[in-house]
Order: C-alpha cells, then structure tokens, then sequence
C-alpha cells in the first residue's frame, strides 16, 4: 500500500508518528510522512521519506511566544485550545493543499496532533480511509475523564460527556481556519471531523488500561519508537556517566514558558550537589551557568539514557513519561500544562512516581522531597516491574497488524 502520514506538533509528537512510519516502510510499504520540519531529524534518521509542512513550531513556543504566554499564564481548557488553535490556524489552508498534492494516488492517510482536522479533510476530499493516530487517549470512556481537563476529579458519571466537551471546544477554535481550507478545495463545512474514524494509540496498556467501553476499532498498541541500541554518546558525556553513580535526569522537552533561572536555581538547591544530567530541550537554558555537579547534554535518546539514570525528573510529556517507565527507573513529574497532570497520575497510580507539584508551585525543599521518595525501594521496585511489563510490549507491531485490519475492513 501506498499511505501518507500527516502530523503537527513538538519532537515528541512527530518521533512516535515517525517510528510508526518506519514500521510500516520495513512491512513493504511505500510511505511518506508529513510534520514540521524542525520535528523531522527522527524521520530522517530512520530513512522515512519526508516533507516539511508549513510553519515553525519551535519558533511559535519560544519563551515569551503568544501561545506559551497563553497556556502558562492559566492551564485552563479554552486557553490551551486557543493556543494549539494558534499555532495551526494559520497554516490550515497551506497543510490542506500540501497533503492533498502528497496524497494523490496513495490508499489511505493516517492523520494526527495538530494537522487531524486537515488531514481527516484531505481524505474526505480524495474519498480515502483515513485512521487517527495519537498518544493522548480522546475516544470517550466512563473510566476516566478526558487528558485535556484540568486535573481534577469529577464524577463518574460525567467522564464520557467531558469528550464531547474537549471535542466540542477544540472544533470550536478550529472551525474557522478548516472550513475555510475545506471551502477552497470545494468541501462543504464539516460538522464532526473525528466522528467514524478507527483510532491508534501509541500508549502502552501496562501504563493505561484499555477502557473497557471502547469501541472496537480504538486500539491501544503499546508505545511506538525505535530503540537506539547502536547510539555513541558524546565523550562528556560517557565521562560524566562513568565517573559516579547513575545520576538524576532533569529535562522538560520542549516546554518553553517558564522562568529559566528561577526553575534551575529550584533544581540546584534540590540537587543539593548530586549528579544531575541536564536537557535543556527547548528552553534556552542551556546559556546558564550551572555548577560542575551538572552535565548538560544535546539531543540524547532517551531509551539510551534513562535505564542509565536514577530518577527521571520530567515534564509528563507522553512520550516521556512511556519511555521513563519502560526504562524501569522512577519518574518525578512536574506538569507544564494539558495532558501532562494526567499522565503524572498514572505514573503515581502505578507506583512509580511520587506526588509532585505541577511546575508553577515546586520548591526546592519540595523537589528534594520528591526526589528523595522515588528513590526508596518503594519506587525502585515498582519501576522495575512497571518497566518490565512494558518492555515486553511490541506497539509498532501492533500497530502495524491493527493497520492491515481496519484496512482491510473498509
């Protein structure tokens, strides 16, 4: 088959939509993946064939950006939902025409992240299956409430109608730009755009139970990524690591809203003069002066770097918080904003992170609190066992049976 991915968002949502990509390359397909270009080095290192869509994402979430100013100022789902809106709307029309030139021709199209509304527009335009793809669960379910709510507890009873609300907020921000683009390649408005579509999930079910109400054709796969067994660090690095004991990771992604120095100094006085491995990521803070107990690294796998560590200090990112758990260490969450309170409760129900303040409320004497918990036998053992389960998962290939399946069925 022939079949075009298309996807927006950080690294972290474009790597998973990239391995996926190369599974489906390695099971004789002729695929092509569409995402930000800035996002795409992962493509690239897999040898999945790639276009750049439209935009800069990493130059929408600098710090001080609009859109980081707007999620970090209120948590709130109509501020966050405005701020993912801003960063697509723009480009709506421009992705639209991009995938529709890309997808001539092709079977079908796997859509995801930012570029979902699009990419479900695309295929109604070329009359082509398309599959959703996330790592975010948003097919409704009574068990839990949707990842993009504020983190609190509402009663059970309500958790399903909060799908229809996240849904009915989003298409809201979106509306607009999409119509127009679906206008201009002669579709008429669109009403549901997710609604009768198969959904992926590159989430593990040791991480998150597969909902029992689900329908049948929202698949839980397990985590999607390549491992990186045959990666050389850099020198500074395999030093650092070699000289000690496993240090503590400290790294939020591309989280990019906060106050470096002030965060960092929070993270210094924690520490309280233990090795710490430090990611930057997209912050900018890598041009701040830390003291010599801290090693600051580029882009490292983490599947290479954290079975190497001690405790996984993190923004509760999806991707990052499967990947901590699967490497069998313990995790410290301090949430940023949408769905990474959610996936720092999981990590907490599962044992293997303690409870921490999101990333607006933590102190150093709080972070050192944390830190010292997840290093308790506790913790350790349930990270060991946690990370087991997981590592015993296949989600590339799972994923990649479930494609030919719901394919073949349409």
């Amino acid at each position: 088959m022939k079949l075009v991915a298309a996807t927006y968002g950080t690294e972290g949502d474009t790597r998973p939509i990239a391995a996926l990509c190369a599974a489906l390359r390695d099971a004789g397909h002729e695929v092509t993946l569409l995402a930000d270009g800035g996002t795409l080095r992962s493509a690239r290192e897999l040898g999945v064939r790639s276009v750049a869509l439209a935009g800069d994402i990493r130059t929408a979430l600098r710090p001080g950006s609009d859109v980081v100013s707007a999620v970090t100022r209120r948590n709130g789902l109509q501020s966050t939902t405005r701020a993912l809106a801003r960063l697509a709307n723009d480009n709506t029309g421009a992705w639209l025409d991009q995938v529709l030139d890309t997808a001539a021709g092709c079977d079908a199209l796997i859509v995801a992240g930012l570029a979902a509304y699009v990419g479900f527009s695309a295929a109604e335009k070329l009359h082509l299956p398309a599959l959703g793809a996330g790592m975010i669960p948003l097919t409704a379910t009574a068990a839990f409430p949707s990842p993009f709510l504020p983190p609190r507890r509402l009663p059970g009873r309500l958790n399903r109608a909060s799908y229809r609300l996240v849904e009915a907020v989003l298409w809201r921000s979106f509306r607009g730009a999409t119509n127009a683009a679906r206008a201009s390649v002669g579709l008429p408005p669109g009403r549901k755009p997710w609604a009768g579509h198969p959904m992926l999930y590159g989430i593990s079910p040791t991480l998150l139970p597969r909902p029992a109400d689900w329908p049948a054709d929202a698949r839980l796969c397990g985590q999607w990524f390549r491992p990186a067994d045959e990666w050389s660090p850099p020198a500074a690095l395999a030093e650092f690591l070699a000289a000690g004991d496993a240090p503590i990771y400290v790294g939020f992604g591309s989280m990019a809203g906060f106050d470096q120095r002030a965060l960092l100094d929070v993270v210094v006085t924690a520490a309280a003069g233990e090795r710490v491995v430090f990611a930057p990521g997209w912050s900018g803070a890598d041009a701040l002066e830390l003291p010599a107990n801290f090693c600051v690294v580029g882009d490292v796998p983490h599947d290479w770097l954290f079975p190497r560590t001690a405790v996984v200090v993190h923004h509760g990112g999806s991707g990052t918080t499967h990947t901590a758990a699967r490497a069998g260490v313990p995790s410290v969450v301090l949430p940023f904003a949408a769905d990474q309170f959610f996936w720092a409760r999981q990590l907490q129900r599962l044992g293997t992170a303690p409870a921490a303040s999101g990333i607006r409320r933590i102190t150093a004497a709080g972070l050192a609190r944390a830190i010292a918990a997840a290093r308790t036998a506790r913790y350790r053992g349930r990270a060991a066992t946690v990370g087991a389960a997981m590592r015993a998962e296949d989600g590339l290939t799972t994923a990649v049976d479930a494609i030919h399946t719901l394919l073949a069925a349409r």
